[in-house]
């Protein structure tokens, strides 16, 4: 599997006085609603790409991008 560089992004300060002014809730809130806009964003991708599929293939497809394929079943 081949390394990649770490990635460093600079976050703007007040972003920074935002984040630190929330409580661990809030944040915690933030980060699931985040993450909750992205899976519908992939689910609609996953959609539009196979139309004619099941609501479980979608789910799975769905599940597969969001979890870059660890959601595959390894054979024993």
């Amino acid at each position: 599997m081949s390394r990649r560089e770490p990635v460093v992004e600079i976050i703007d300060p007040m972003m920074v006085e935002c984040l630190r002014r929330m409580t661990p809730g809030q944040r915690l809130a933030q980060a699931s609603a985040m993450w909750e806009t992205a899976r519908i964003m992939v689910r609609s991708a996953v959609i539009r790409q196979f139309p004619d599929w099941d609501d479980g293939q979608i789910q799975r497809e769905t599940a597969r991008r969001m979890s870059h394929g660890v959601t595959e079943i390894v054979p024993r």
